[in-house]
């Protein structure tokens, strides 16, 4: 993937149209109308995903026992996340749609949120399952390390650990750009921040070791909860089945943010080869390996959760549909 692709060709101006770019690079007809119907497609998808999202953070809002209870707030943090991400991503979508170019210094601003946001739901997931594993595994101890104070705790280092993906890439980037740079404009993009192949392969490094910690976690917490469903009967063992399956999601939802990281190399192959399989393949990318990951929150513990989701069909019904107040949801 060469750097005048992704930047464009050098200008002074700040903005294009994106009907200009297509007549520099000849596009045909066809395939101006195809890229005008995935960015539809992708924004339907984006309005509907936040919406819902915005609908489980109300409902999560109105009822006292949800922020205060360890797995909600933990919840509600994978959808705040989620809910950043896919909106920064979405301007981000919109920029390279319509190939608006901003300067660097404003682009850093931008992916700052984007670079810390994008681990937090991963990371996010890991303490969920550890917390599934406290409820079933060490059940008499979970009140204590499942408290309000704890979990907040949780959340500054579950973004303190996030951080440092971009504090790596940052850091590699301010010492390798000169103050000239940070006034030019250019497509924004993490390829934006990186100069050596070096910087691309340590990126690289640090989020598949991330990821690999927090594998080993979801494993070794399906294990043990495995072990527990195995010893136990009656409610015990229905509740650790119910946690097993919530892990085994879990482990999915990380599978996909993992494969994530290996688009890029398979997109820069496809593009020396052929440049439309390319962006049919970059598009789907988009859809399975970035947004796909951040809908599942949603359906995890949106859906299945007994609790959450009676207060949810209360909300979203105005109050029509009416809240019995239970609090024996999913474990």
């Amino acid at each position: 993937m060469t750097l005048d692709w992704i930047f464009g060709s050098a200008s002074k101006k700040c903005v294009k149209t994106y009907e200009d770019m297509a007549a520099n690079n000849s596009l045909a007809g066809d395939d101006f109308l195809l890229r005008k119907v995935r960015f539809i497609v992708l924004q339907t998808l984006m309005m509907i995903f936040l919406f819902i999202n915005l609908l489980l953070i109300i409902t999560f809002f109105k009822k006292e026992y949800f922020y205060t209870t360890a797995r909600y707030i933990l919840f509600a943090v994978s959808l705040l996340s989620d809910s950043f991400l896919l909106f920064m991503s979405d301007i981000l979508l919109i920029f390279t749609h319509f190939h608006i170019t901003i300067q660097v210094w404003l682009c850093i601003i931008i992916f700052v949120v984007v670079l810390v946001y994008v681990t937090v739901t991963p990371v996010t997931l890991a303490a969920m399952t550890l917390e599934r594993y406290v409820a079933i595994c060490m059940p008499l101890r979970h009140g204590e390390l499942s408290s309000t104070r704890n979990t907040m705790n949780c959340i500054l280092i579950i973004h303190g650990i996030s951080s440092v993906p971009c504090i790596v890439i940052l850091s590699t980037f301010f010492v390798s750009a000169s103050l000239s740079f940070y006034t030019k404009c250019q497509f924004c993009s993490v390829e934006v921040f990186m100069f050596y192949i070096w910087q691309h392969n340590l990126r690289s490094a640090v989020y598949q070791f991330q990821f690999l910690i927090m594998s080993i976690i979801i494993v070794f917490s399906y294990i043990k909860i495995m072990k527990v469903a195995r010893a136990a009967s009656g409610e015990d063992k229905k509740s650790s089945k119910k946690g097993l399956r919530t892990v085994v999601l879990h482990g999915f939802q990380l599978l996909l943010c993992l494969i994530q990281l290996w688009c890029p190399f398979i997109e820069s192959a496809l593009f020396q080869f052929n440049l439309s399989l390319y962006e049919i393949v970059r598009y789907l990318n988009f859809l399975f390996f970035y947004l796909a990951p951040r809908c599942l929150s949603p359906l995890i513990y949106g859906l299945r959760d007994e609790v959450f989701f009676q207060a949810l069909k209360h909300y979203a019904s105005f109050g029509f549909i009416s809240d019995d107040g239970s609090v024996s949801g999913l474990t």
